[in-house]
């Protein structure tokens, strides 16, 4: 990884049906099958996150048998340490998420041409929520929240610039986002299930 951008991780809360590595570059020689993410960027090798993900075959569930593994290739976002880089795996057991300097990519492991981009531009943190079932991906501005069916719902504005996310207890989030008018910090309560904030009523 280039020396600008976050060291890779690995989350594995989620229980999934895939194994993945990440290379340290390109093989020389390529798996049969090569995915790029997203399939329309330019120059998408140039710092690009090199994985390759092994999918279980459907239906072993002791000791899962592995399919043809299949090399992806997701484009950089940012070259900076401040943004994640590295795997997740989601509430989805078949999918994958892979964070490439806070670009973030939702692959579905038994069909690698479906994957899906999250919005952020970039990503500045993910949270895995295993007693609500969600994979939380937190922006300048918002916060998506992605399911086992798909993104299950995006909030609406909580900050200004920059949010923080200061604790859950039960299926609320309570964070801190930056209010411009005042040039403070303001709490705001978030109700996971919905991703409507609690005492505002939706302005949306």
């Amino acid at each position: 990884m280039n020396a600008h951008t976050a060291a890779p991780v690995f989350n594995g809360t989620f229980p999934h049906r895939w194994q993945a590595e990440i290379l340290p570059e390109r093989p020389l020689i390529l798996p049969s099958r090569h995915f790029v993410y997203p399939r329309e960027a330019e120059e998408v090798e140039r710092g690009a996150l090199e994985v390759l993900v092994r999918p279980a075959v459907a239906g072993e569930q002791s000791q899962p048998k592995y399919e043809q593994e299949f090399l992806a290739t997701c484009a950089l976002g940012f070259h900076d340490p401040v943004v994640p880089t590295g795997l997740w795996s989601t509430p989805n057991p078949a999918e994958i998420c892979a964070v490439s300097g806070g670009y973030a990519y939702i692959i579905d492991t038994t069909a690698p041409e479906r994957f899906t981009m999250i919005a952020y531009r970039p990503v500045l943190e993910l949270r895995p929520l295993a007693a609500q079932g969600l994979l939380l991906f937190v922006g300048h501005h918002s916060i998506l929240a992605w399911g086992a069916n798909g993104q299950a719902w995006q909030s609406g504005r909580l900050s200004s610039e920059g949010l923080t996310i200061t604790g859950i207890e039960g299926d609320v989030l309570h964070g801190l986002g930056w209010n411009l008018i005042t040039d403070k910090e303001a709490p705001f309560d978030l109700e996971l299930k919905t991703g409507k904030r609690q005492g505002i009523e939706n302005r949306e």
